[in-house]
C-alpha cells in the first residue's frame, strides 16, 4: 500500500490517500461570512478529490465546525446545494473555537475508492 501526499507543508499535508480513503484536512477560507466561507471552503475540497481521482460521490464522512452555531442554516443552504443527494456522508457538525477569528467555517472529509486515490 502506497501513500500519498497532496499539498504538503511543513506542518501538514491537505490531504492524503492510503489504502483507498482520501483524508481531507480541515479547510478553511475567507470570506465575508458563513455562506461565502463555506462555497470557497467546497471548492477547494473539490479540487483536492479531483487530484485524487475523486469527487464529492465518494466521501464517506465529513466533520463541520462553526464558529456560531447560528450560522448552521448557512452552511447548510450551500452544502444542501453541493452535497451529492444520493451519496451523502455521515457528517457531524459542532460549534468549535477555530484557529482564528476571521474563520467561521471549517470542514475535513474523508472519502474512499474501491480503485484507491491517485
Amino acid at each position: 500500500m502506497s501513500i500519498a501526499r497532496f499539498e504538503p507543508g511543513p506542518r501538514m499535508s491537505q490531504a492524503i490517500s492510503a489504502g483507498g480513503f482520501l483524508f481531507v484536512a480541515g479547510q478553511v477560507a475567507e470570506g465575508a461570512d458563513a455562506t461565502a466561507q463555506t462555497a470557497a471552503i467546497l471548492e477547494k475540497i473539490d479540487a483536492l478529490l479531483a487530484a485524487a481521482g475523486m469527487d464529492r460521490r465518494n466521501l464517506v464522512s465529513a466533520n463541520i465546525w462553526l464558529a456560531d452555531i447560528a450560522d448552521f442554516n448557512a452552511m447548510n443552504a450551500v452544502w444542501d446545494g453541493w452535497v451529492a443527494k444520493e451519496a451523502a456522508p455521515a457528517r457531524a457538525c459542532v460549534q468549535s473555537g477555530l484557529a482564528a477569528p476571521q474563520y467561521r467555517v471549517e470542514i475535513a472529509v474523508t472519502a474512499f475508492s474501491p480503485e484507491g486515490a491517485q
